[in-house]
């Protein structure tokens, strides 16, 4: 029997290709909101409607509206932008936003505070510098990552190269963003509006693809549901390991959904990638789930359909079958601080920016001083997925002048191993999913978390740390030795036992903690990491050497193998 479609699939089939009735909404100026299913389409156009969550209360009381804003999200492929685009992005955001930068997980901007009535000026503004928001949300496969090392030179320009050249080929062909947001003119009696490769109604879910250069697994490629890692022979990338099926989501207290890391399901050559992440998403969008958006992503088709039969579908759909695995080894994950040279004796630099949140505070001036280094228009920006970033190609006879503004402003600052290693999601106040605190809440945490360290002799170890304030893993909690996911206002899951290079997910050790109570659960495992590690053992792999936690083998095995008194 054939299950109905969601509301969102009938919202999307209905849509003209995404228009809805956005133009229309946007003129309306009794309302700081858009209505409610071109709140879905919205996201096709990179932005979220949110409100100011510590206003509602008030404004409820007061009979007001809510305090609506959005969120828009650049698509902006391997992260590069140049200084001018720099620039031009902090302009925005000052006059558009509410005056911070949020870098993301997913190596683009976030503009945060966006009233209505600035979506057009922000979306033309980008559009001037030959930047877009399109699919950097919605069922469509999303802002491609890659690698972000630039002392690799060639190795990191091939990739960067690729991740563009994917999102070009899987971008939505729908012309909805240009006529809306830049006035641009429907064709009457034009070619009839078709999307060859998303179809008409796109994909189940949003989709995610990573791309990996061995041995650094900076982009967490298993936690994407497509992910290339490259094979480098002589210097040169020949193909690519194709893994599939991983995703972050899931939701508290049903087990049926679950974290998962992807598959290695073959190799391909170099001049195959587009053809195969055309295959993995075409079978996505014929075989996903559209009834149950809980079930939609492509982890759950592959546990579905069997990994096997999967494969074979893929197969069935490139002119060169996937090859064999090439072997390949990950030894870490996140980003390098400080300064790298390439062989062109170029420089780069590695800035820490705590949850991705550039804004000038007391201490660390991070919006001026990366407007100053902007103003020199030398080498290029690369925005990390682990939310820092990159002033990259600095000519020799810069670099002075680049470091002078790094310590004139605070940025040349050491941090300890964990902070460094720590993301956290936006949660509270504006995203509308959040359960718990996450952004404002983890410094202070990590810094509670540091004193333990430190005493321990531990103050520089690299420990993977990830908060999230509710489920849906923005900050990919369940692949980190430490994850932190919200559960309500002040109370945290606490999982513990993935691996640092980002291979393996983790386990829950602890439900419902809150401050004190996480502290008090990490501290001895600290002390007897300190005092019984073997040699180069990691933390995570250490809590399960010890027995704190049982190795998370696949995702159907995550919510299993749990202590006793967390089994429910």
């Amino acid at each position: 029997m054939e299950r109905p479609l969601s509301a969102n699939e009938r919202i999307k089939e209905k849509s003209r290709f995404l228009r809805g009735t956005i133009a229309d909404g946007l003129t309306r100026v009794d309302t700081g909101a858009l209505a409610d299913d071109d709140t879905q389409l919205t996201k096709f156009h990179g932005f979220y409607m949110q409100d100011d969550r510590d206003l509602r209360a008030e404004r409820g009381r007061q009979r007001m509206e809510k305090a609506f804003s959005y969120m828009v999200r650049m698509r902006v492929p391997a992260g590069i932008v140049s200084p001018q685009q720099w620039l031009g992005i902090e302009k925005l955001a000052l006059e558009r936003g509410n005056r911070t930068i949020r870098l993301t997980t997913r190596e683009t901007v976030q503009f945060h505070g966006v009233l209505k009535s600035n979506l057009t000026p922000l979306m033309r503004g980008l559009a001037a510098m030959s930047l877009d928001t399109i699919a950097a949300c919605g069922d469509v496969n999303r802002n491609v990552i890659a690698t972000t090392d630039p002392s690799r030179g060639g190795l990191h320009e091939a990739v960067a190269t690729l991740a563009r050249d994917i999102s070009g080929h899987l971008l939505p062909r729908t012309r909805a963003w240009h006529e809306i947001w830049l006035g641009q003119e429907r064709i009457a009696g034009g070619v009839i509006e078709e999307e060859p490769i998303l179809g008409r109604t796109y994909l189940p879910r949003k989709f995610k693809i990573g791309i990996a250069i061995p041995p650094r697994n900076d982009v967490d490629v298993f936690a994407q549901d497509l992910g290339f890692i490259a094979v480098v022979e002589r210097g040169r990338i020949v193909g690519y390991n194709v893994a599939a099926g991983g995703g972050m989501g899931m939701t508290h207290g049903e087990p049926e959904t679950y974290p998962r890391n992807a598959d290695v399901i073959g190799y391909c050559d170099a001049d195959d990638v587009i053809a195969v992440a055309e295959a993995v998403v075409t079978v996505q969008r014929d075989f996903g789930d559209r009834s149950n958006r809980k079930h939609a992503r492509l982890k759950y088709t592959i546990d579905t359909l069997g990994l096997d039969r999967f494969v074979t579908l893929v197969n069935d759909r490139l002119t060169h079958r996937l090859g064999p695995p090439r072997p390949f080894t990950f030894e870490s994950t996140g980003d390098r601080p400080g300064w790298a040279e390439d062989e062109d004796g170029r420089s780069h630099v590695t800035l820490f920016i705590e949850n991705g949140r550039i804004h000038d505070l007391p201490h660390r001036k991070m919006m001026t001083g990366l407007h100053r280094i902007a103003e020199l228009d030398v080498g290029r920006f690369i925005m990390t997925p682990n939310q820092n970033i990159i002033i990259a190609d600095i000519p020799p006879a810069s670099r002075p002048m680049v470091e002078a503004l790094l310590a004139e402003h605070g940025l040349d600052d050491a941090q300890s191993g964990l902070r460094r290693n720590a993301m956290a999601c936006v949660a509270l106040p504006t995203c509308g999913l959040a359960l718990a605190e996450s952004e404002r809440y983890l410094p202070a945490l990590i810094t509670r978390l540091e004193q333990e360290l430190d005493r321990f002799g531990l103050a520089q170890e690299d420990i993977t740390l990830r908060m999230t304030g509710c489920p849906n893993g923005c900050a990919r909690p369940y692949i980190s030795e430490i994850g932190i996911v919200g559960r309500g206002p002040g109370l945290y899951n606490l999982y513990l036992g993935g691996a640092h290079e980002g291979t393996r997910l983790n386990k829950l050790y602890r439900r419902d903690v809150d401050d004190d109570g996480i502290v008090a659960a990490l501290s001895p495992l600290f002390a007897a990491f300190a005092e019984a590690r073997k040699r180069n053992e990691r933390f995570g792999d250490f809590v399960i050497r010890t027995g704190h936690v049982a190795a998370t083998v696949t995702g159907l095995d995550f919510h299993e193998n749990l202590a006793s008194d967390l089994r429910s």
